[in-house]
């Protein structure tokens, strides 16, 4: 049973069909497989979805069904969510210390990553889910094992 942690950039192609997004629906349809997010990337996903809506890509009643499909994946258990800890910031703070001199790593992108490092630390994530270049470079530097749905 293979466990997975997914960014933001993953996780809407689960929802909106782009690139990478047979990857992701693998994963998903995988017999017992785990999958589980932080309490921020919950709400990056939403806000990916308005932004979609945005830029014209979505209307808005087909992301308010993304959104709803979502929320019923974690109601039912399909998508566990983990809360962010003051570990977390420390963690991230850390992280931004340590590479974005040099790479692009954001602040929500260091959270997010502290997250999965945490995450992995207990054995509850064997796979880091992530479609972003940079993010997936750190994590690798980091020691997680990435898959990126784009590219896969």
């Amino acid at each position: 049973m293979a466990q997975y942690f997914f960014d933001t950039s993953a996780a809407v192609k689960y929802y909106h069909v782009e690139a990478g997004t047979p990857a992701v629906s693998a994963i998903f349809e995988e017999p017992g497989r785990q999958i589980r997010i932080s309490t921020l990337r919950l709400l990056e996903i939403q806000s990916a979805f308005a932004m979609k809506v945005r830029s014209g890509v979505l209307d808005r009643n087909a992301a308010g069904t993304q959104r709803l499909r979502l929320m019923l994946d974690v109601a039912a258990g399909d998508i566990e969510v983990y809360d962010l800890t003051v570990g977390h910031f420390l963690t991230a703070e850390r992280l931004i210390g340590k590479y974005a001199y040099s790479h692009r790593l954001r602040t929500l992108d260091a959270l997010q990553l502290a997250v999965a490092i945490d995450l992995a630390t207990l054995d509850l994530v064997d796979y880091f889910v992530v479609a972003d270049k940079v993010l997936g470079e750190v994590a690798v530097q980091e020691g997680l094992k990435t898959i990126n749905p784009e590219t896969a």
